[in-house]
């Protein structure tokens, strides 16, 4: 009897990706053992409307899915999913999205219509016969085993951004998402009392970055080098809870840490790269998108009134739910009913907990639901923020400048080739880069380099050049020098880290976070930063209080007003603090390092784009006395 339970959860996930599949052929091979699915189309208005981010999916396929389902060792070994040549094109939004929204609003509802026989797992688990092998309480338990150990493989991933004349491509060859134990080795494990921690570990092997530029009829003519070439990292996950029935983690850490990264920008790629980076930027400030966040959210408004219009859907708050009216009943979580962004995107990712007390609060969901009454009770309870930190970690990475030119073959009609030359490098190691957040409340980033250095690469101009055929030593091409080395100063850069082994994380201890800003100031100083670091040390801390909300982020406690006063909204105080400390530096410009320099800045200015935003006009008048 657990193919009735376990074989809907998956067909409910595989059904919501994927165009055009068989239910019953489906679930047949699953209950087989294993199923392989071959050229698959993706639902790219589904992944659109998961994203909430301004972009439109030119096309979405995979090669072959597989799907693994060891049904005599479910309960100690992990389901394993594996998807080979997996193909993204995507592109910004043109403002103006209306027959493409429609149509992915139709498609959605007839592919919401066509799965609600598969999305409802616990509703299925219901609706079959009990049996007096699998009492409830072992069901949840193995449902939770499954999915929190389930096996992610990925070969051949290729995703392309295509806008104006930029092809920003990223293939990475092989990702692979496994549940870990205390020594971050591949385990099958389950969130147990005392610890409440559970591990995965996320591996990515020979990620290459390709940015070319394509003619007005949408072909590069010219490959450039690619940005990054076969950079393998690893990303370790941790999760901690509260207790066993808590569906979201109390403390999230994601960290990734590269050992080498070799970046290289032609003059060419320079223009295109600021380009992408300016797109991250508006993205992160919400500068585009914003108004198309309106229209969807008037749109889903309009659904929910003409709910009951829905032929053959009155009065079943399950297909309802199936038709994207209501929240999906194996997904609901409180306080996630609203239009949260790529934020939730993300967040969907995060392994749920599910509890005796979380399966009985749904049951009141669907009561209510049926009977037409409104949400009350623990339903409207907002769950208290997590905290959530993220670190990227690099031992040692450098960036190369490089200046192009077409070569012609001997023959006339042999076809040009671009030649580059290095002119500029920049080298450093230890880089840490790691922000944590709790919600509105508290926002932290720190960056730190342990050394750096810049050097002239071969000769292009200047009285000072360094040939390959002249005999001149490396320290002679450095015009930069700040920090230290590696070997001098250790691996401090990784202290506290998921990669250090004297982490609280990795000892069986849960680590105190500070959330509190004057003990984080007393705590990050200056002086702690440079004796970490010695190059380079920002800390940047954002905190936010109001009348209404009183945060005690030192203890993690969040008490709020639960009803909504009359008035005016009350005033809320932010507060941002900046630090910058540079350690000791040798610098020394010649000839060779300003040419170079000035040649940078020229080819970073040389392109057409138009700016994602423009700012609004300040009017001085309203300031005059």
């Amino acid at each position: 009897m657990l193919e009735s339970y376990v074989t809907p959860l998956l067909m409910s996930y595989v059904n919501k990706y994927i165009k055009n599949l068989k239910p019953s052929d489906l679930q047949l091979s699953l209950w087989g053992g294993d199923v392989v699915l071959s050229k698959l189309e993706l639902k790219l208005d589904v992944l659109e409307q998961e994203l909430k981010l301004p972009f439109t999916f030119l096309s979405g396929h995979i090669h072959e899915l597989r799907i693994h389902v060891p049904w005599t060792k479910l309960g100690s070994e992990a389901v394993v999913i594996t998807i080979n040549t997996m193909e993204c094109i995507l592109k910004l939004k043109d403002g103006v999205q209306d027959d493409h929204e429609s149509g992915s609003s139709s498609t959605s509802r007839s592919a919401s219509e066509s799965s609600k026989t598969l999305a409802k797992p616990r509703r299925l688990q219901q609706a079959t016969p009990s049996d007096p092998d699998l009492p409830p309480g072992y069901v949840q338990s193995l449902i939770r085993r499954v999915v929190n150990n389930v096996n992610i493989v990925v070969n051949n991933l290729i995703l392309k951004y295509v806008e104006d004349d930029i092809v920003l491509s990223v293939n990475i060859t092989s990702a692979e998402c496994y549940t870990a134990d205390e020594f971050w080795d591949r385990a099958f494990m389950d969130v147990t009392a005392p610890d409440l921690v559970l591990r995965k570990v996320i591996n990515f092997s020979d990620c290459t970055v390709c940015l070319d530029k394509r003619n007005a009829s949408g072909k590069i003519e010219f490959y450039q080098d690619p940005l990054l070439y076969k950079c393998s990292f690893r990303t370790r996950l941790h999760f901690t809870y509260d207790n066993i029935n808590a569906k979201i983690p109390a403390v999230i850490k994601i960290q990734t840490l590269v050992e080498s990264l070799k970046l290289s920008i032609t003059d060419q790629q320079l223009p295109m790269l600021i380009r992408v980076m300016e797109l991250a930027l508006a993205l992160y400030y919400g500068e585009i998108g914003a108004g198309q966040e309106d229209e969807r959210e008037e749109a889903s408004g309009h659904a929910r009134d003409s709910i009951h219009t829905i032929p053959g859907l009155e009065g079943d708050a399950e297909a309802q739910a199936m038709a994207g009216q209501y929240p999906s009943p194996n997904l609901y979580l409180p306080g996630q009913e609203g239009d949260q962004g790529w934020v939730s995107w993300a967040w969907s990712f995060v392994p749920a907990i599910v509890g005796a007390e979380d399966e009985e609060g749904e049951e009141g969901f669907y009561q209510q639901m049926e009977g037409g009454g409104s949400l009350s009770g623990p339903q409207q309870h907002t769950p208290k923020d997590p905290v959530v930190s993220i670190g990227f970690y690099c031992t040692k990475a450098s960036v190369t400048f490089k200046v192009t030119e077409l070569q012609t073959e001997s023959s006339y009609y042999s076809p040009q080739k671009v030649k580059s030359r290095e002119v500029l490098c920049l080298e450093q190691q230890g880089i840490t880069i790691e922000v944590l957040m709790m919600g509105e409340p508290f926002f932290d980033c720190q960056i730190g380099i342990v050394g750096v250095r810049a050097l002239c690469l071969k000769g292009i101009m200047g009285v000072r050049d360094f040939e390959e055929n002249m005999n001149r030593r490396e320290e002679e091409a450095v015009f930069f020098t700040c920090g230290e080395s590696l070997n001098s100063k250790g691996m401090t850069y990784l202290t506290n880290s998921l990669f250090d082994y004297r982490s609280p994380e990795n000892n069986g201890v849960r680590a105190e976070v500070i959330l509190d800003a004057n003990n984080h100031k007393e705590t990050y100083t200056e002086l702690a930063g440079m004796q970490r670091f010695g190059a380079f040390y920002m800390d940047y801390l954002y905190t936010t209080e109001n009348s209404s909300t009183k945060v005690c982020v030192g203890q993690q406690d969040v008490t709020a007003t639960t009803a909504v006063k009359e008035g005016p909204a009350p005033a809320v105080r932010e507060t941002a603090v900046k630090r910058l400390v540079v350690g000791p530096l040798d610098l020394r410009l010649d000839s060779s390092a300003v040419h170079r320099l000035v040649k940078m800045l020229a080819c970073a200015a040389e392109h057409e784009y138009q700016p994602y935003a423009k700012p609004a006009p300040v009017n001085w008048q309203e300031g005059a006395v």
